[in-house]
């Protein structure tokens, strides 16, 4: 399995920004898809999945302003970032594991993408 993500980059407080991932080398039909993120001497947490039904689930601190999509045709998962804050600032990874039910932690992911930077200026 390789992951490609894309679309990080440097944005003003409250501005957006989209993520993408392509996935290769599978079927991801019946893989989890989502997103991690590590901020400066920070752990690296958990912020969002899909599942191959379009079920989602969201980290609190991103509810309501991130929203995660998945093109299965494509094989692409999207990141939709809006009204971000400072506090958003990190490196985003996309991750991809075969599973029935939404992993959190970051050991229920083995694949994982080279990540990107994305910055909110405030």
């Amino acid at each position: 399995v390789q992951l490609q993500a894309s679309g990080g980059g440097l944005v003003p407080t409250g501005g957006s920004l989209r993520l993408s991932c392509a996935a290769s080398g599978q079927t991801f039909e019946r893989y989890v898809l989502g997103w991690f993120r590590r901020a400066p001497e920070k752990e690296r947490e958990f912020v969002a999945a899909i599942n191959w039904s379009d079920g989602s689930l969201y980290a609190d601190s991103v509810k309501g302003r991130f929203t995660i999509s998945r093109d299965n045709v494509k094989n692409m998962v999207y990141l939709q970032m809006d009204s971000l804050k400072s506090e958003d600032t990190a490196v985003y990874y996309c991750v991809a594991e075969r599973a029935r039910y939404f992993g959190v932690e970051s050991n229920e992911y083995s694949n994982w993408g080279q990540g990107t930077q994305v910055t909110v200026s405030s």
